[in-house]
């Protein structure tokens, strides 16, 4: 019997919390889909696990049976709404920081005035999260930063944002091997999932690893302009972008994850084709 590993972003893919509408009946339709016995579904996220999990509540969304939280830094497996946390994974990305602990790291970063911790339930064993305000100069800031953690011996990826909503930048330091793409491929590995028995769904700049990888993906029809346009240049099979029409649902939100589900796997195409 074949298997589908169908791992998904949240805000905006998964979620409709963006500007365009969902179609009605997309978020049932996913629920049917995921509920198939051949298919395991994976939330790939940038929120962390309490977030996630009010997401779930608020959205009434499928409960996962995987999750990769904290922009790749944590892996769960979810059994009988139980959350268990993958050490494995931990131990994957553990040596870019150089087995530092995150405390340690926090201290060496106090050198830099422009870093506030953020609040603990944001921080986790490998995921050290910062404010700065927006009139720093956040890239002097982040080349600074590197140059001190390398000579340090130190791997990291700083990933930069900003809540438009609170008017503060936000700075997370984290393994430079963390992120979405690693984190899947890893839970590939561990539950024995092919490429053609993956798909991952994304709309945003920070699912642009995964989407740019020969990792087969679905484009949602709300992504980013700016990320459409992007992609547009790369010459990737195994991309589908969303256009709507598919069982007369529009392609934003989860109507793109069913689409895309449908574009690369024939069988599943059938399935929703003779059951909506």
């Amino acid at each position: 019997m074949s298997r589908h590993l169908l791992c998904t972003d949240l805000d905006r893919t998964l979620i409709p919390n963006g500007a365009q509408p969902e179609s009605p009946g997309a978020r049932a339709t996913f629920q049917r889909l995921v509920e198939r016995d051949d298919v395991q579904l994976a939330y790939v996220s940038g929120r962390h696990r309490e977030l996630i999990e009010q997401a779930i509540a608020e959205y009434d969304l499928p409960q996962p049976d995987f999750v990769i939280a904290d922009v790749g830094s944590t892996l769960y497996q979810i059994e009988a709404g139980s959350w268990q946390r993958r050490d494995e994974w931990d131990e994957q990305i553990a040596p870019d920081w150089g087995d530092m602990s995150r405390e340690a790291l926090a201290q060496l970063l106090q050198a830099f005035g422009e870093l506030r911790l953020q609040e603990p339930a944001k921080q986790n064993r490998h995921k050290l999260s910062f404010y700065v305000d927006l009139s720093a100069d956040a890239i002097a800031l982040q080349a600074q930063m590197r140059s001190l953690l390398a000579g340090h011996g130190i791997k990291a990826n700083l990933i930069w944002s900003i809540d438009e909503a609170a008017h503060v930048g936000l700075l997370d330091v984290l393994p430079a091997s963390a992120n979405k793409l690693h984190a899947i491929e890893f839970l590939m590995q561990q539950q024995g999932y092919g490429r053609l028995d993956t798909v991952f769904a994304g709309d945003s700049g920070n699912d642009l690893d995964v989407l740019q990888s020969d990792v087969p993906a679905v484009l949602v029809a709300n992504a980013a302009p700016e990320l459409k346009q992007q992609l547009a240049h790369i010459h990737k099979a195994s991309l589908c972008t969303a256009r709507g029409g598919f069982l007369g649902m529009n392609g934003n939100y989860s109507a793109g994850i069913i689409e895309g589900a449908a574009y690369h796997w024939p069988e599943i195409e059938a399935w929703l084709l003779a059951n909506n």
